[in-house]
């Protein structure tokens, strides 16, 4: 499930970015999307990407209501195709490696904001029915009451005498990519995630490696040593919980860059309301929103005021952390992970 914690910004700056958000928005989409009133989101909630204030933007200049039901990105597809025309989710937030699996289902339809020239090719639908909001890189999260020799690498991590959390691995695309991420630092790719099996069967056999989900929660409850997740997760849960408790870091000796999409159900029961969010989410105002939330926007021209920049890693940890090359590989690796992970790691679990 997605849990992100809100950091919210001043009221002022928030109005001066709506301003300049919406200018742009049509006006015939601003008018449908009133009548409609509503959006029903499913994997968006507030404490997510500091989707809240997006959504507090929205009520406030357009009068547009809002509910969200917490999801992984398996569950919203799942949502979308078993309900179809009894729909009640319009837009979610899926992650880059379940995009093309949603489409080809034909769940979704299309729409392109107006801001769609800044956002690169390889991020979106050339049809317009995904786009990628934001990027996220596989990170480490270790609390230091608990972790006096702070693993820098994958490779210190089976050095430790600590438990090493990564989540539900073949639903959560956190979990996936933190598979990923440890096949290409041990010498793997899209297509080779046995280097990754073998690390974590490894954790496993040694009795470290945990089920629990590294979650705002279970980290703040100290049930978290280390935590493998998304850099954007780790430095929100680190600044809600305490700054000075936890390291967050980037992995030394490599890692992956994803991101999560927009998608818009096919069968949205408000769908003008869905598609002035996503423009809204592809403006300028709502890209400062998500980087307010620690993501990186997805559109590089957006200029960041300079508190929000500083909540982000230096560019200088992520020097080996490489996108995915070759995502219709990767896609299928996906699909087998469910299996491998059972049948390859936990069944050494003590």
């Amino acid at each position: 499930m997605k849990k992100w914690i809100l950091m919210a910004g001043s009221a002022a700056l928030v109005a001066s970015q709506i301003s300049l958000a919406f200018a742009k928005a049509p006006a015939d989409l601003i008018k449908k999307a009133q009548q409609e009133g509503e959006v029903v989101s499913v994997g968006m909630p507030d404490s997510w990407a500091n989707w809240k204030e997006t959504w507090q933007d929205l009520k406030t200049k357009y009068n547009i209501n809002h509910r969200d039901t917490d999801m992984s990105s398996a569950q919203e597809i799942a949502t979308f195709a078993s309900q179809k025309n009894n729909a009640t989710a319009d837009i979610g937030d899926i992650g880059f490696g379940f995009a093309k699996v949603a489409k080809a289902k034909g769940i979704l339809q299309p729409y392109k904001p107006t801001t769609w020239n800044d956002i690169p090719d390889w991020a979106k639908d050339p049809d317009g029915y995904w786009a990628m909001g934001y990027t996220g890189t596989i990170a480490f999260i270790v609390n230091k009451n608990l972790v006096k020799d702070i693993p820098h690498s994958w490779q210190d991590l089976l050095k430790g005498k600590y438990r090493v959390t990564v989540g539900d691995v073949g639903s959560a695309a956190q979990a996936n990519n933190a598979v990923l991420a440890a096949a290409i630092a041990n010498g793997g790719s899209e297509k080779d995630i046995k280097p990754a099996l073998k690390f974590f069967a490894k954790l496993a056999k040694q009795g470290r490696l945990a089920t629990n989900d590294p979650s705002i929660a279970n980290i703040e409850k100290g049930e978290v040593a280390v935590g493998i997740m998304w850099d954007f997760n780790a430095l929100n849960y680190r600044d809600q919980i305490d700054h000075n408790k936890f390291a967050v870091l980037i992995p030394s000796d490599g890692s992956v860059m994803s991101g999560y999409v927009s998608i818009i159900n096919k069968y949205a029961p408000h769908p003008w309301a869905a598609k002035l969010t996503r423009e809204y989410i592809f403006s300028d105002a709502g890209q400062i929103n998500l980087a307010r939330g620690y993501a990186r926007p997805i559109r590089t021209d957006v200029k960041l005021p300079a508190d929000v920049k500083d909540k982000l890693l230096p560019n200088s940890e992520y020097k080996n952390a490489q996108p995915i090359k070759d995502f219709k590989v990767w896609q299928q690796s996906a699909k087998r992970l469910p299996q491998l992970w059972q049948s390859q790691v936990l069944i050494y679990q003590q």
